[in-house]
């Protein structure tokens, strides 16, 4: 049993890692290093509520779900909080862009969104999730997804507006 229930994580994990990879990339605003986390942290706790997911009526949702959970985890670790950013990295290796990622200008601007309100903007523009959708993977009403992402929206505007490149329509 334990052999089949591996063999079906595993199989799971080969189809869908880059989509996950790709959807906490989104949702991290950009943060390689933190997507990465967020991703191996999804997949363990996956993992061990592997029959739950078996078992969900919407797995796409419940996989969302547990990534947005992950990712609020992870925003309320103590370490966190006490981590200092900086303008720029030292050393830091050129990453190759796809056509389909986000812009430079548009990445800055999630990454200046709390983490919900980026959530509900990534669930309802970038995988075109429906309200009830986004609300149910956040976890919460129809009408808060509705006013986050018009909030969401408006600061975006904003925050393009003050750079070089607009991306929002």
């Amino acid at each position: 049993m334990k052999a089949e229930r591996d063999e079906q994580f595993h199989q799971f994990v080969v189809s869908r890692r880059a989509h996950l990879l790709r959807t906490a990339t989104l949702l991290t605003a950009g943060d390689a290093h933190l997507a990465e986390d967020l991703v191996q942290s999804t997949l363990t706790k996956l993992y061990v509520a592997w029959p739950s997911y078996r078992g969900a009526d919407n797995p796409d949702g419940y996989v969302r779900r547990v990534m947005v959970n992950a990712l609020t985890d992870e925003r309320r670790r103590w370490w966190r909080r006490r981590e200092r950013s900086m303008a720029e990295i030292p050393d830091r290796p050129a990453v190759e862009r796809s056509a389909d990622e986000a812009s430079e200008g548009l990445r800055a601007a999630l990454k200046d969104l709390p983490p919900r309100m980026r959530a509900a903007v990534v669930f309802r523009y970038f995988y075109d999730l429906d309200v009830a959708d986004t609300a149910d993977a956040l976890g919460c009403s129809e009408g808060t997804v509705k006013s986050q992402t018009a909030r969401a929206l408006e600061k975006l505007r904003a925050a393009l507006g003050r750079h070089t490149s607009p991306v929002l329509n």
